[in-house]
């Protein structure tokens, strides 16, 4: 298959019918037609201008909140590596993030900073990039809260600076386009402690650790919690725990979190995601809506 795009001057990584099982937490699922790994910024926007919108493009973090479809993901999947991941601290408690940036990171430059409010970010298993697209959050603060600007590269390949207002926000939702690629985030705290901040970094771990299934092969938190609801409570109540589907499993820790328990495949996982889906409503009435994303053919 030849390039989608002249490789003349692209310094990253293309590789054509790239296997993504292992650069996702369920372990699961197909190819993307091309990988584009890029060397940095100015190496992401030219290929990007000159791809011009002819293929859907797919940004990748962690892959912690996603199902790759057995069938694999069309068009382009983009990488971003070190080069994105970068943090640094600024004037008036701020810190400007590359998107490859693990939330653990943040929050861990943040404390060294003595910059508060950003402690969530440790709790959540992404990068930046998935928590601007998503509006991520966890222990009662989102990415809503803290975020001031964002730079986002659109499928055309213009790169452009958005405020928090523009994003459309609401839970676990943005409205940037699909195939737009953030880059970089601007984050506000507040001056803090550092020794406080680090305990409140640590609550949150020993918290994920105590009540999650993070040692297994899974996605994160599978639904969306409904209003004035826990999506947890209603997967238990309808039954669920513990339920399986070829080598897929609602986990016994956590009820709203899935695990490939060895082989399942992505249609194991999304086939009993759906199974709970359906149980739940039969239940309680309430049809639970996915959190995490699911890409790609069937």
């Amino acid at each position: 298959m030849s390039a989608p795009v002249p490789l003349e001057g692209i310094r990253g990584d293309l590789t054509c019918k790239a296997p993504l099982a292992k650069l996702v937490w369920f372990k699961s699922g197909g190819q993307a037609d091309w990988l584009f790994e890029p060397a940095d910024l100015a190496d992401l926007r030219l290929f990007i201008e000159r791809l011009g919108g002819q293929l859907p493009v797919m940004a990748l973090g962690l892959g912690s909140n996603l199902i790759i479809r057995d069938g694999g993901v069309p068009g382009i999947v983009v990488r971003l590596g070190k080069a994105f991941a970068g943090v640094e601290a600024g004037e008036g408690s701020t810190l400007t993030c590359g998107a490859g940036a693990p939330g653990i990171l943040v929050a861990s430059t943040a404390r060294d900073n003595g910059i508060a409010g950003l402690e969530f970010l440790r709790g959540i298993p992404g990068t930046v990039g998935g928590f601007v697209r998503m509006n991520g959050g966890a222990y009662g603060s989102e990415v809503a809260d803290v975020l001031e600007t964002c730079e986002v590269i659109l499928p055309g390949g213009e790169m452009v600076t958005l405020p928090v207002g523009d994003l459309g926000y609401s839970y676990r939702h943005s409205d940037l386009p699909d195939g737009a690629i953030v880059v970089s985030a601007r984050f506000r705290g507040r001056p803090g402690d550092p020794q406080e901040i680090g305990a409140e970094m640590d609550r949150i771990a020993e918290a994920r650790e105590q009540s999650q299934p993070i040692r297994t092969k899974t996605g994160g938190s599978t639904f969306k919690n409904p209003e004035g609801g826990k999506a947890w409570q209603l997967v238990d109540a309808a039954g669920c725990r513990g339920m399986m589907l070829g080598g897929a499993q609602v986990s016994e820790k956590h009820t709203n979190f899935l695990i490939n328990t060895g082989e399942a495949t992505s249609a194991d996982i999304e086939g009993l995601g759906e199974l709970v889906r359906e149980k739940v409503y039969k239940n309680s009435g309430i049809m639970l809506d996915w959190e995490i994303q699911r890409v790609g053919r069937p």
